[in-house]
């Protein structure tokens, strides 16, 4: 069974930093690309960061840019998204995603809420 599970959310004040991790089990997780996706409350998909699937390549999008690092440990199955300054716009729930190809695997989500 594929499972793709986020923790390393909580409560933050603004300026402050989390770490996301995402746990996979059930594919082959050094054949994927991973993402961050996020969902803020009442809007639509966003997409945060990306690393490939060796972890060379990392990709951001401009909101995170300088705030963030992505990574991975393939010998682990897990993928983490260090966050820093962290604002009240960062307040979403944060997915991680698995794409090779057609195949997409979705995690449950973990909650970031950053206020004071």
């Amino acid at each position: 069974e594929v499972q793709l599970v986020e923790s390393g959310g909580g409560l933050v004040q603004p300026g402050g930093s989390l770490r996301l991790s995402c746990a996979a089990s059930g594919f082959t997780f050094s054949n994927y690309d991973m993402r961050w996706v996020r969902q803020a409350p009442g809007k639509g998909l966003d997409w945060v960061s990306a690393i490939k699937t060796d972890g060379g390549s990392t990709y951001y999008a401009d909101s995170m840019q300088g705030r963030s690092n992505i990574s991975r440990d393939n010998a682990k199955n897990t993928m983490f998204l260090q966050m820093n300054d962290l604002k009240p716009d960062d307040t979403a729930v944060y997915y991680c995603k698995a794409n090779s190809g057609p195949y997409d695997y979705w995690g449950q989500g973990t909650q970031v809420t950053v206020s004071s």
